[in-house]
């Protein structure tokens, strides 16, 4: 198959320009921050650098918007984000940390 010069195969991706990926990481938080405090975790492929980056900066600012530390594991095809194991939870709607043994 022939393909022009300078065109991207089948295979590259476009990288994504800073509006894009600023506008994809706003898009993100809601529905990260729902699935982290519905499940206690997201997971989602991601299979580029630029693509585990950006999952990173969304998981930053879950953190900042639920007010609570989140960790980002990635393994090069996937990405989990979830709380920090070792912070105390917080009961929802009170405020108080939980009991712990």
């Amino acid at each position: 198959m022939t393909q022009l010069s300078g065109t991207p195969s089948a295979f590259e991706r476009t990288p994504l320009s800073t509006d894009e990926r600023t506008r994809a990481e706003v898009n993100f938080v809601p529905y990260v921050a729902q699935a982290l405090v519905a499940e206690g975790r997201f997971e989602v492929t991601a299979d580029s650098l630029e693509q585990i980056e950006l999952f990173q900066n969304v998981a930053r600012r879950v953190g900042g918007v639920l007010g609570r530390p989140v960790l980002t594991y990635a393994n090069g095809e996937v990405v989990v984000i979830t709380f920090d194991p070792d912070e105390p939870t917080v009961l929802a709607g009170r405020g108080a940390p939980a009991v712990q043994d």
